[in-house]
């Protein structure tokens, strides 16, 4: 049976159109087999495109809105960037889904909330500011620096020497590398094939690698000064824009090991070498009662791990599906 799904294009972590991490968002694919959502997502080749299935108010309420993610080659549990994009949206159009200025995602991962700034009735709705709140982080494996210097062609000279290069999961797993300076982020060139198989054997997928850009640590939500903290990931065949689940990830490790305080909120800077900036704000708390733990997988010594930024609407239309 044909059928038409509209769609929407979104650009992520940003407040400009053309800028950020752009996302596809496709409503009411009731229909549709997990194999037409993959395809679907080639089709978009974009990094990732959301499908979002709407169910009963009452569902809806107790569970969230059922939202999938995919890549062009996968289904993710959790993704940062869709997650926001996807709620940001459902804002705009799907006004009667938000309760006290937030909106609950039903992911693979188990539901996520977006909470929203207050805006005026007279305020134009892009861009659009929100907060997801990720699950607490699990704190994995600590990588040797001279394996991870090989892999992405970052001296060891230029890794902080304090704290460590460790996997950290929020939802999905990265290996969280930080650096002494941004300034070495110039050198990052990540040996794809050979890195894939170290981190696949240890629990992880990608690299995050993150620095300091040596101004000051302290960050309104909303402010459009200079970053703090620049980060780069790159993957296969291309370069990420903006990675919101591993921002979770970099501010859990950036606050467990004591480079942020807890609750301070960081403006992090992704995408420049790609020309598609993007701007994330990042805090998480720091249980007192777990200070000089390394892993507690059941009760992680980092809560409430907030990853912020706007999002603007860039296109819609619709699909025409056999």
């Amino acid at each position: 049976m044909a059928m038409n799904l509209d769609y929407f294009v979104v650009d992520v972590f940003t407040d400009r159109q053309l800028t950020g991490n752009p996302l596809a968002v496709v409503l009411n694919p009731g229909l549709l087999s997990t194999e037409d959502m993959q395809a679907i997502a080639r089709e978009t080749n974009l990094s990732e495109t959301t499908f979002v299935e709407r169910r009963s108010p009452s569902v809806e309420r107790s569970e969230g809105i059922r939202v999938r993610i995919f890549t062009t080659q996968e289904e993710l549990n959790f993704a940062g960037h869709p997650t926001l994009g996807t709620a940001s949206l459902l804002r705009f159009i799907a006004p009667e889904c938000i309760a006290d200025e937030s909106i609950t995602l039903a992911l693979n991962v188990g539901p996520i909330e977006v909470r929203f700034e207050s805006q005026s009735p007279n305020t134009p709705p892009w861009p659009m500011r929100g907060e997801m709140t990720q699950r607490d982080p699990e704190f994995g494996a600590i990588l040797a620096p001279v394996e991870v210097a090989a892999l992405t062609g970052i001296s060891l000279e230029d890794f902080d020497p304090v704290r460590p290069i460790q996997i950290v999961s929020t939802g999905t797993a990265f290996a969280i590398v930080p650096l002494r300076s941004a300034h070495a982020l110039a050198a990052l060139n990540v040996r794809q094939r050979e890195a894939g198989a170290y981190l696949r054997a240890r629990g992880a997928r990608w690299f995050y690698v993150v620095g300091p850009t040596g101004l000051s640590h302290g960050a309104q939500s909303g402010g459009t000064a200079e970053p703090s903290w620049r980060a780069r990931m790159q993957f296969e065949g291309g370069e990420d824009p903006a990675t919101g689940s591993a921002a979770g990830c970099a501010i859990s490790h950036l606050v467990r090991h004591g480079a942020v305080g807890s609750n301070e909120t960081i403006h992090l800077r992704q995408g420049v070498e790609i020309h598609r900036s993007s701007d994330l704000f990042l805090t998480a708390t720091l249980r007192q009662d777990t200070r000089n733990r390394i892993s507690e997988p059941q009760n992680s010594p980092v809560t409430q791990v907030r990853v912020g930024g706007s999002t603007v609407l860039v296109a819609k239309g619709q699909l025409f599906l056999p």
